[in-house]
């Protein structure tokens, strides 16, 4: 019993019943002009192309939101779709809508009045006093048992207030949800902010790993050191480099903030003579070779390209420490190789551990090109090649 009752006491099972009646307010008008049953036909053959306007399905969607769904301060939460149409097939189901939302009210309009006046008919009825002829079945007379009829009226306009809300919010569902397209769309939407998340990580691993690297590489030389003048210069590094990672992570956040921030301000290869600096501030000796046009690189190679060298270098520092490092950047009419060659140690990361190898050919790879990472000829090596068309 108590089930039953259950939707008696919920809001949206009345909204459900006024967004019925509100579809009948306004095919009600044209009774004022003639009272007959074809100003319905009229009404339902207007609604054909005013449902055929791509604004519609917006309208509907909101309206249906609002009043249809228990969740209706969360717009993410529900599948009504509240975007113009954009087929011909969305303006179709549109139609559909509007059509079987006016069926639908008329007939719980109807109905719910009827039966309501029908308990009262009933009750009067049972104590002797004259009814109306607005009764659904006329009654014969006046008998102490109609009043026993009240209670199946009143249970038959129970359910005329429950069920066709829930028929009704069962076809928005169905005819104002998302289109294959629409999910298409949503599908694609996801990607893009799962790739971002991506690489806006990547991109705090590189920038922050780096500076944190050259940081602990520059205060143990200088510790080990024992010379003012040498830690003087260990600690002017780790400004530089500190403030240069204070301002990518700045960057990065600004991005986090403003989804439409432009990326123009993300470093690129030609910013890369800081990265040499920092890493022979570290003691490492650095040897860089550029061939070709390094400004005429496009703008996702070349910041791409930034970080791949960057995080080359930073694992250089962090796993073999003030070594010789020979890199080559060549740039051709078709292809970007970068390589990172660095005497091999002990300490040997492995071509599949670690984030930033694995984050260098995920970059690698998001851009159609390869990269290989591991041991060559005694040397540890980062091969990247990026295609420039």
């Amino acid at each position: 019993m108590v089930r039953l009752l259950r939707p008696f006491g919920r809001a949206v099972t009345y909204t459900r019943l006024l967004h019925l009646f509100i579809a009948i307010v306004w095919p009600s008008m044209l009774l004022f002009i003639q009272e007959a049953w074809w100003t319905w036909v009229v009404a339902a053959v207007l609604l054909a192309p005013v449902g055929l306007v791509p604004a519609m399905r917006t309208v509907e969607g909101l309206q249906a939101r609002l009043l249809l769904t228990d969740d209706r301060h969360d717009s993410a939460s529900t599948d009504i779709v509240v975007a113009p149409s954009a087929s011909w097939n969305d303006r179709g189901r549109v139609v559909v809508w509007l059509e079987a939302r006016l069926l639908l009210g008329c007939a719980t309009s109807m109905l719910s009045v009827q039966l309501l006046l029908a308990a009262i008919d009933l009750v009067s009825s049972g104590f002797g006093r004259a009814v109306g002829d607005g009764l659904l079945v006329p009654l014969d007379g006046h008998a102490w048992w109609h009043v026993l009829l009240a209670p199946l009226a009143l249970a038959a306009l129970a359910v005329t207030v429950v069920v066709p809300g829930r028929i009704i919010t069962a076809l928005a569902h169905r005819l104002l949800g998302p289109s294959p397209a629409d999910r298409l769309a949503a599908l694609e939407e996801r990607t893009e902010q799962l790739l971002e998340r991506t690489r806006i990580a990547r991109e705090l691993h590189d920038s922050i790993g780096h500076a944190l690297t050259v940081a602990v590489v520059q205060a143990g030389a200088a510790r080990a050191a024992g010379d003012p003048a040498f830690t003087d210069r260990a600690l002017g590094a780790i400004e530089e480099t500190g403030r240069a990672a204070l301002e990518d992570l700045e960057r990065v956040l600004g991005i986090l903030r403003e989804s439409e921030r432009p990326v123009s301000g993300r470093p690129t290869l030609t910013d890369s003579d800081r990265l040499l600096e920092s890493a022979r501030a570290s003691g490492a000796k650095v040897d860089a070779e550029l061939t070709g046009p390094v400004d005429t690189v496009p703008g996702p190679v070349s910041r791409e390209g930034y970080r791949i060298l960057q995080e080359s270098l930073t694992n250089v520092l962090r796993h073999a420490g003030a070594v010789p490092v020979r890199i080559r950047v060549d740039v051709t009419p078709d292809t970007l190789t970068l390589e990172v060659r660095n005497p091999l140690t002990a300490d040997v990361p492995g071509p599949g551990r670690g984030s930033g190898l694995r984050g260098i050919r995920e970059r690698a790879a998001l851009l159609g090109g390869r990269a290989r990472t591991g041991p060559d000829l005694g040397d540890w090596q980062v091969l990247v090649e990026l295609p420039l068309r």
